[in-house]
């Protein structure tokens, strides 16, 4: 088996690991109205959560990484701006990452307090939680997204893959940045049907494209028309 062919089959594992790992890091807790106390009656689940967050995020840059080698015999420029801005969406989600642990130790405290009734520990909480939605789902977003565009360019201009999975991945990309944007400004929320459907077309085919990677691998007539790397 050809090193390429291994770096597909590990970036294709890591993308895979990497969803279900988000999947894991769903934290309900923190979005109930009354999250200062849930957050640290479960306090156990919110740092599985964030154990999670961190994995899920530790996959995604490092299928960029294993990807990187191959990507830049093809060209540089897009190959290193992909994985750069996956590595500035990672930096933003480690920030979601540590907000999600400053919001445990705030519930702690408060509960420790004896729950008083006072504005402060709410208005540190929205705070913080606000903070960890922006990072989450729009700064980290966008900063993937941005990244996931470039990708996608270069993937359907080198036909490493076949270019209906790359205008798929396009085209996906496309809506959960508008998603973001309508996070941002307050039209839509988080939780809501709308937020899941624009951003369902990318999830599905980075899926495929993860299992793609996994049976298929890259084209290999594309890759044997340049000169092989170890």
């Amino acid at each position: 088996m050809s090193s390429d062919r291994k770096r597909t089959i590990i970036a294709g594992s890591l993308y895979i690991f990497g969803t279900v790992a988000g999947i894991l890091s769903i934290a309900p807790e923190i979005d109930s109205s009354d999250y200062l106390l849930k957050v640290s009656e479960n306090a156990n689940q919110v740092i599985f959560a964030a154990l999670f967050q961190f994995i899920m995020t530790i996959a995604y840059v490092g299928f960029a990484i294993t990807l990187y080698p191959i990507l830049r015999n093809y060209n540089e420029s897009l190959a290193l701006g992909f994985l750069s801005f996956r590595i500035i969406a990672a930096v933003l989600n480690i920030v979601g990452f540590i907000i999600l642990l400053l919001l445990l130790s705030l519930s702690q405290k408060f509960v420790m307090a004896g729950m008083p009734d006072s504005s402060f520990f709410q208005t540190l909480g929205d705070l913080l939680r606000s903070g960890r939605d922006f990072m989450n789902h729009v700064a980290m977003i966008l900063a993937s997204s941005v990244g996931g565009l470039i990708f996608y360019y270069l993937l359907y201009q080198t036909k490493l893959v076949p270019r209906w999975l790359s205008i798929w991945g396009l085209f996906g990309t496309i809506f959960t940045i508008l998603a973001s944007f309508l996070i941002m400004y307050q039209i839509i929320d988080i939780i809501t049907t709308i937020y899941f459907v624009l951003n369902f077309p990318l999830i599905l085919s980075e899926l495929t494209l993860a299992i793609w990677f996994i049976i298929k691998g890259f084209n290999i007539k594309v890759l044997s028309s340049i000169a092989t790397y170890e």
